[in-house]
């Protein structure tokens, strides 16, 4: 039973993570093309935005407890139900630790917060394509298919970070025009900002379209 409920979840929540891509994608182009709005609104519709990125955070974390959770109750990795505990505590603490990021990003800790957790994915990463690639885990009975799905899921990661990347003139560009007001030149930036961003969304969305493709049909 609790096997089926995993799998239903992780299906479930693939629904969320991009029901929540489009909705972030959507406010964002309003804003950036959003000229002849107030800045106040456009400022108070941008921390929207900020909000409803942590949709996605938690949907990327829970996809990665859910996913080595089920993992380890199909045989695919060792441990079994030991291994799936852990998958799961993991997950709730990290999520613990995403929700802290995003209440704390105005204060002090924020920053360094910010860090550990932008160092912490790379590591993620790194352990994905390790465990893709047979680095780790190369003894293991793991099928190509599941191997696959890492490697998916690291670009996955990785697309996320280009987007962050992508976001960065945007945060200086904000910054200016909260404090001098905006002009054509940075409506210009911010507009060329969020198409960057969406392009790298775009290639994010490929890599989970990739991975249902695989999960689907599980090639050898």
């Amino acid at each position: 039973m609790l096997l089926q409920i995993l799998l239903v979840a992780h299906i479930a929540v693939l629904g969320y993570w991009l029901g929540a891509e489009l909705v972030i994608n959507s406010t964002y182009r309003y804003v950036s093309y959003g000229s002849h709005i107030p800045f106040a609104e456009r400022n108070r519709l941008m921390e929207h935005v900020m909000h409803v990125d942590q949709h996605v955070r938690y949907a990327l974390v829970l996809q990665a407890g859910l996913g080595f959770s089920l993992a380890a109750l199909y045989g695919l990795v060792p441990g079994a139900e030991t291994t799936a505990a852990i998958a799961g505590v993991l997950c709730v603490l990290w999520l613990g630790f995403v929700e802290a990021v995003h209440r704390l990003r105005h204060a002090r800790v924020g920053m360094m917060l910010g860090n550990i957790d932008r160092g912490s994915r790379y590591v993620f990463m790194a352990v994905l394509l390790a465990l893709a690639t047979g680095l780790l885990g190369g003894s293991w009975d793991m099928p190509a298919w599941l191997r696959w799905k890492l490697a998916l899921y690291a670009g996955v990661m990785a697309s996320g970070v280009g987007i962050r990347l992508a976001l960065i003139s945007h945060f200086r560009t904000w910054k200016v025009m909260a404090s001098e007001g905006p002009n054509d030149t940075t409506n210009a930036v911010i507009r060329r900002t969020y198409v960057r961003a969406t392009t790298v969304l775009a290639v994010l969305w490929l890599f989970i379209a990739a991975i249902v493709a695989v999960s689907i049909w599980k090639p050898a």
